[in-house]
């Protein structure tokens, strides 16, 4: 597929979770989601060693982009990946990073 032949909006929507996902902490998130399993922000926050407003901050921002979803589970919001495809991504740029 060319970049040329694909629909604008979607290579907006394609950038806008692109920038998302550009930073070290919401990689992070998306590695510790990249299993499938829905999570809270504690578990979250927990796991990746940030404040809750830290966690709280970035998941709305990548939920906003398009990236997470998020359902409500009891007193719980639970978080898991939109789309399984992010975790090649990251997989990508560890790759070309290193």
């Amino acid at each position: 597929m060319e970049i040329k032949n694909i629909n604008p909006e979607k290579l907006e929507k394609a950038a806008n979770m692109l920038k998302a996902i550009a930073h070290p902490i919401r990689m992070s998130i998306i590695g510790y989601l990249e299993d499938g399993k829905k999570r809270t922000v504690t578990e979250i926050h927990k796991t990746i060693g940030i404040e809750q407003s830290t966690a709280s901050h970035h998941l709305g921002i990548m939920k906003d982009r398009g990236v997470l979803e998020s359902r409500r589970e009891g007193k719980n919001i639970c978080y898991f990946l939109k789309h399984d495809k992010l975790t090649t991504i990251l997989k990508c740029i560890e790759d070309c990073s290193g």
